[in-house]
């Protein structure tokens, strides 16, 4: 085993010497307490180590030890459901291990050795099997199905396998090839900072269903596709993700707090085994991985939690699963890149992050894709990622903010002064985009409507309309539209309040299905239509104004999914009537 010596502690910053046979990325084990390290820099014989835990304490002419392997997140049944800290370890069993005070240098394993999971074989004796190819399955929760894949590098004829209750650690399948055999588990190492392989790489355009209006209609994100939500303090990233991973169309969920406040990453420890999955009826956290990295742990960790999240959910995208990974907040991970930066004298970029940030935030959103998984089967797999940013004071302008824009393709950018007048989700159509619009429009087509994003593309146009009129009203006042434009701001206010808006707790708002949402969208712009022929005809703009159908198309979003279509047919027959009144009233 490779040893050293400490000659320096800095913060999270370990210098050791006699650490020429280490490896970059090795993990080391610190002092006496044995802390996890992770080795980021070698010179010569000397090796600058990040460390995963509290350095306090620590002082030259301490022992470091590398383990001679890189950091590794390990893979099998037993990680949904599961509560992981940002390097794997699971919190409930460090609190069986440590009691409720988090002492350092705790070794737990990630997964469960001891449990026996019953293994159902998916092929036979004789059969050629290669690498990625599923062997057998375990019911792992109600609603996942996990599939033990056959390991990297991995391939030839199946010798053994069979049918039974096993740990991860027992051997379910034995391989044998030119005449050497290998024995197979149920569970897998892998290193965080390498992505997984895959065969090929597919076209985003396969639209990620989430249910919330303003995103799947104006600003929708692909399968496999990446998303950023900046927004200042308070102006709901965390609701957003929450929502996502509830109604978003992905069988698996990787949920990772990444610096996050205490109590914020309480509330998702606490709402998310609570919360009734709409897919299978049970808790959400049956198909969902939670990984805690608060703002008071080790700022060093902040960096293992997102590759251990993404590799995760690089897993079950190998099985062939859609997986949303919500990374809440990628600005924090950035901090901690800043602060190691720092300790290690490096030339500072702007703002004193390392000139490298770009480039690390690219390495992490690549790892997304709808993809062709390795196996000799063509089975497809899609990982989608969603990261949240927390500019200081909502200043998008700042590094991080920026270097994401440069990668992510669909930018939901959150407005405080929404937020303050209570219209959620607070994503400011005029600043927020999605280049995936165009890859989707034939699936929208094919999918939703002939006429989807027609429509979608009216809406925006109304809303656009609207911020320049308002800027009218505010000089010098409503008297100076026409009617023409009066009913445009109206319109755009029905648009925002009615369709845009939409109330997270109410158990019929909460989720809109595409059928709804052209239906709700087509009343809409059917009630503009109307009035605006009826202007021509000489009706009187107050009276278009106060008809009451208004205030049905309003309510439009309460109304189940199996009466939207009766209730939209209503609607219709009432306008037309409506404006016929409107029209003989003007007359007289």
């Amino acid at each position: 085993m490779i040893s050293g010596i400490i000659t320096k502690v800095a913060g999270p910053l370990v210098i050791a010497e006699g650490m020429r046979d280490a490896n970059m990325f090795d993990v080391v084990r610190v002092s006496s307490h044995r802390l996890i390290g992770e080795i980021i820099e070698m010179h010569g014989d000397k090796a600058s180590i990040q460390v995963y835990e509290e350095t306090s304490g620590l002082g030259p002419g301490e022992i470091v030890e590398s383990t001679g392997v890189p950091l590794s997140v390990e893979l099998g049944p037993g990680l949904i459901g599961s509560i992981y800290d940002g390097i794997q370890r699971p919190l409930n069993e460090i609190m069986k291990a440590a009691g409720n005070n988090l002492t350092r240098g705790v070794e737990v394993p990630s997964l469960d050795h001891n449990k026996k999971w019953h293994f159902v074989p998916c092929v036979k004796p004789g059969e050629k099997v290669t690498a990625g190819d599923v062997i057998g399955t375990v019911n792992e929760t109600t609603a996942v199905v996990h599939k033990i894949m056959l390991p990297n590098k991995i391939s030839g004829i199946i010798k053994n396998i069979k049918e039974g209750d096993f740990t991860i650690d027992d051997t379910v399948a034995v391989i044998e090839n030119n005449g050497k055999s290998k024995n197979v588990t149920m569970s897998v190492k892998w290193p965080v900072r390498i992505g997984r392989p895959y065969k090929r790489k597919l076209s985003p355009d396969i639209l990620l269903t989430t249910g919330q209006r303003t995103i799947d209609t104006l600003f929708p994100i692909a399968k496999g596709g990446v998303a950023a939500v900046p927004g200042p303090f308070g102006s709901g990233k965390t609701v957003v993700q929450h929502q996502l991973a509830k109604w978003a169309a992905a069988d698996i969920i990787v949920y990772i707090g990444c610096g996050e406040r205490g109590n914020e990453m309480t509330d998702v420890l606490n709402e998310f085994p609570e919360l009734k999955d709409p897919r299978t009826g049970s808790s959400l956290m049956e198909r969902t991985v939670l990984i805690a990295n608060t703002s008071d742990m080790p700022v060093a960790a902040r960096e293992a939690s997102i590759y251990t999240g993404i590799t995760i959910a690089e897993y079950f995208r190998d099985m062939g699963y859609t997986v949303a990974l919500m990374a809440d907040s990628t600005s924090r991970w950035a901090e901690a890149l800043r602060e190691m930066s720092g300790r290690l004298e490096e030339m500072p970029g702007e703002e004193g992050y390392p000139a490298y940030l770009g480039s690390r935030l690219a390495q992490f959103y690549e790892r997304a894709g709808r993809v062709i998984v390795n196996g000799s089967k063509d089975t497809e797999g899609a990982l989608s990622v969603i990261g949240a940013v927390s500019p200081p004071g909502g200043d998008i302008s700042e590094p991080v903010s920026q270097a994401t824009l440069r990668i992510v393709k669909v930018f939901w950018g959150l407005d405080a002064n929404l937020a303050y007048k209570r219209h959620f989700p607070a994503i400011n159509w005029l600043t927020s985009y999605s280049l995936y619009t165009d890859q989707l429009t034939e699936w929208f087509r094919k999918n939703a409507s002939e006429d989807f994003m027609e429509l979608r593309n009216r809406l925006m146009a109304l809303l656009q309309d609207e911020a320049e009129l308002q800027e009218i009203v505010n000089l010098v006042g409503m008297d100076a539209l026409s009617a023409n434009d009066r009913l445009k701001l109206e319109t755009a206010r029905s648009i925002r309040e009615d369709y845009l808006h939409q109330n997270a707790f109410d158990s019929i708002d909460t989720y809109t299905s595409l059928k709804k949402q052209v239906l709700m969208m087509r009343a809409i712009l059917m009630c503009y239509d109307n009035s605006s022929d009826a202007l021509k005809n000489g009706a009187d703009i107050e009276l278009l104004m106060k008809m009451p159908v208004r205030e049905r198309i309003g309510r439009f979003k309460y109304e189940e999914e199996n009466n939207i279509s009766s209730e939209f047919e209503a609607i219709k027959a009432i306008l037309n009537k409506e404006i016929e009144d409107v029209i003989e009233r003007s007359e007289d």
